[in-house]
């Protein structure tokens, strides 16, 4: 008779202490009013104020190194890390381009919390947006129409185009939540076996979002907006459930 797989209780508590460590040395971090760059404690010093063993410690250092949180450089030291999404972005990539070989459940999630994201701050975009932000997005665009008139591919002038909508706003967040998006998103095609029909439809929506940009209609802007991503989740769930 088939048995399941059972994990030792043990390793569920060692798990659970290396997470609770990991949480130590951020709230130290935090608590002792570190930035991006500064030094942090030696692993000797460390040790004595978590009252844990180098090599347990050593395997949080490696983990929080991994998560973006800390930086080791070897004959210098260990500090602060700077700003970097790059380990989020990958995970979520990860997540969502597997998930597509079976509902694909994540990468639907994601294309909902874009549409979320783009229809909700497009009208903050356009109050503070400059006439060259507005041309540089209309450049976007009119590239799109050449790539999908000459049947080439135009996902990297799509993702132009987003990121040039939201630039105004000078948010790295967004912007490095955009690039997960396209990083996963531009992937789609290939791994579903999608074809390109509707790309002249998918050019003139971005057409009509810039139009309502420059009139500065942020209600036509969202709307429109809204309309794209739901294209866009409708297809990838229609190819998924096939």
């Amino acid at each position: 008779m088939a048995t399941s797989r059972i994990v030792p209780q043990a390793r569920f508590s060692a798990q659970a202490r290396l997470r609770a460590l990991q949480s130590e040395i951020m709230e130290l971090i935090l608590d002792r009013k570190l930035e991006a760059g500064d030094p942090l404690p030696t692993e000797n010093e460390l040790s004595l104020a978590l009252g844990v063993g180098r090599n347990t410690l050593r395997e949080s250092l490696k983990v929080l190194q991994a998560l973006g949180v800390i930086e080791i450089r070897h004959g210098f030291g260990m500090f602060v890390a700077p700003s970097n999404l790059e380990a989020l972005a990958d995970g979520l990539s990860f997540r969502s381009r597997l998930s597509l070989r079976h509902r694909g459940v994540e990468a639907l999630q994601l294309i909902e919390v874009r549409r979320a994201l783009e229809s909700g701050l497009i009208g903050g975009s356009i109050d503070c947006m400059t006439a060259e932000q507005l041309a540089a997005i209309d450049e976007a665009v009119t590239l799109m129409e050449e790539l999908a008139a000459a049947g080439e591919d135009m996902i990297a002038a799509s993702a132009q185009f987003h990121r040039r909508l939201f630039e105004p706003l000078d948010n790295e967040l967004l912007m490095s939540l955009l690039d997960v998006f396209w990083s996963v998103y531009s992937k789609i095609p290939a791994e579903l076996g999608m074809d390109d029909e509707g790309l002249p439809e998918t050019v003139a929506v971005h057409r009509k979002i810039y139009a309502a940009v420059a009139s500065k209609d942020k209600t036509l802007a969202a709307e429109l907006l809204d309309t794209h991503f739901d294209g866009m989740r409708r297809r990838v769930a229609e190819v998924v459930s096939a």
